[in-house]
């Protein structure tokens, strides 16, 4: 049930996204040919207002099919025909081919219409339609054209947003300072520090909740003792070292958490987007390292995500809801890399065709697509590398 759970969570993000596009491209006048739940062959289809709309195989996530996403090049269409209909259709397909390369796309668009109903069924009719409509998305301008690609991170932004203020107003999480885990084979558990354990002082000085991290930091691996309560009676505990990990002193302990009463929806909010502040810049700081070939072992693919978030819900409706903000905000900043085929790298390429004046021709988009893919084809490694083999012997 926690996986089905997870794996519709994460649908529901991408189809989101997707319809962050959708609903944009329709407003700004670049109507989407079609609308899908999930991806691969479809299972169900109907059109309405020249909009495919339908459920494809595999249910994770979704896709929309903007009209003219590349300027058309002349023999786009010939060269995906077999030979026999090339012959067949000769003087059509010439006079489209000079009507594209003098640039009269009303013209050449209305050549292909009256050659539709004779190659009916062939993808590349389809997609010339789009590119030669004046809907097309090449032919916006750029404002348009950004806007439409912004919109897919925009939504999962304003969802994570969304699903934080109700975390917070639901209620808070309060910290204690009774220990909730042990961990085996760290210095606490050698000293005989035990769960339920409540840390009176660390190194001679009284502590909150707030202050244990930063008081065993202090000690800088030098010898402290600890005061605990344990079944009502005081009790000394250690000498003990903390030792580095990460650049932090630590002792192998987990501080119990409590939950507290919810916030004030102008507090909520207030509190949301510093946590989506928060968690962009530590997201951005993560990608820097993996150029820097740093924090690999950090990558997590859509196994590790479905099975953390099942985790999450497993534990509680609300750990569910902080995991699905976080990687809505993951799917957002991810797609905001300048490479194509994300959506940053279209946003780079409109504003870059906006200074030169003219679109990039279907080719570059190609070569350009080609740095992405890579990008993905090495994130997918690693991701698969640390979900499936971590912790292996």
């Amino acid at each position: 049930m926690s996986f089905a759970v997870a794996i519709l969570g994460l649908a529901v993000l991408i189809l989101l996204h997707e319809a962050g596009h959708f609903f944009v491209a329709r407003a700004l006048g670049m109507t989407p040919r079609k609308f899908y739940l999930g991806f691969g062959p479809p299972l169900v289809k109907t059109v309405r207002n020249r909009v495919e709309y339908g459920i494809a195989a595999f249910p994770l996530g979704g896709y929309v099919k903007i009209p003219g996403m590349n300027r058309p090049t002349a023999g786009d269409l010939r060269k995906s025909l077999p030979e026999a209909a090339q012959q067949q259709f000769d003087p059509e397909l010439e006079a489209l081919d000079a009507a594209i390369v003098r640039e009269d796309y009303a013209g050449a668009h209305t050549r292909l219409l009256a050659l539709e109903p004779a190659l009916r069924g062939e993808r590349m009719v389809q997609e010339l339609e789009g590119a030669l409509s004046p809907e097309a998305y090449w032919r916006q301008k750029t404002w348009k054209r950004v806007a439409v690609i912004a919109a897919g991170p925009a939504a999962n932004f304003v969802i994570a947003i969304v699903l934080f203020i109700a975390i917070f107003a639901w209620s808070t999480v309060q910290s204690s300072r009774t220990i909730d885990k042990v961990q085996a084979g760290h210095p606490a558990a050698q000293a005989g520090l035990k769960q339920d354990d409540t840390i009176v002082s660390i190194a001679g000085k009284k502590i909150t909740p707030d202050t244990i991290p930063n008081a065993i930091t202090a000690t800088k691996g030098r010898p402290f003792t600890l005061v605990v309560r344990r079944e009502g009676v005081k009790k000394t505990i250690g000498p003990l070292r903390a030792v580095l990990d990460g650049g932090v002193y630590r002792i192998g302990i987990e501080i119990g958490v409590t939950s507290g009463p919810g916030e004030s929806i102008g507090r909520s909010t207030v509190d949301s987007f510093r946590l989506t502040g928060d968690v962009i810049s530590q997201t951005v700081t993560g990608l820097v390292n993996l150029g820097q070939a740093k924090d690999t072992n950090q990558v997590s693919s859509s196994v590790g995500i479905v099975r953390d978030t099942a985790q999450a819900y497993r534990q509680s409706f609300q750990d569910f809801l902080y995991l699905v903000g976080l990687i809505s905000l993951a799917i957002a900043i991810l797609n905001l890399l300048p490479v194509l085929p994300l959506d940053g790298g279209h946003i780079v390429m409109a504003l870059l065709e906006r200074v030169r004046g003219r679109t990039f021709s279907q080719m570059v988009y190609l070569r350009y697509s080609a740095v992405g893919l890579t990008l993905f084809a090495l994130l997918l490694y690693l991701g698969l590398r640390n979900d499936l083999f971590s912790g292996a012997s």
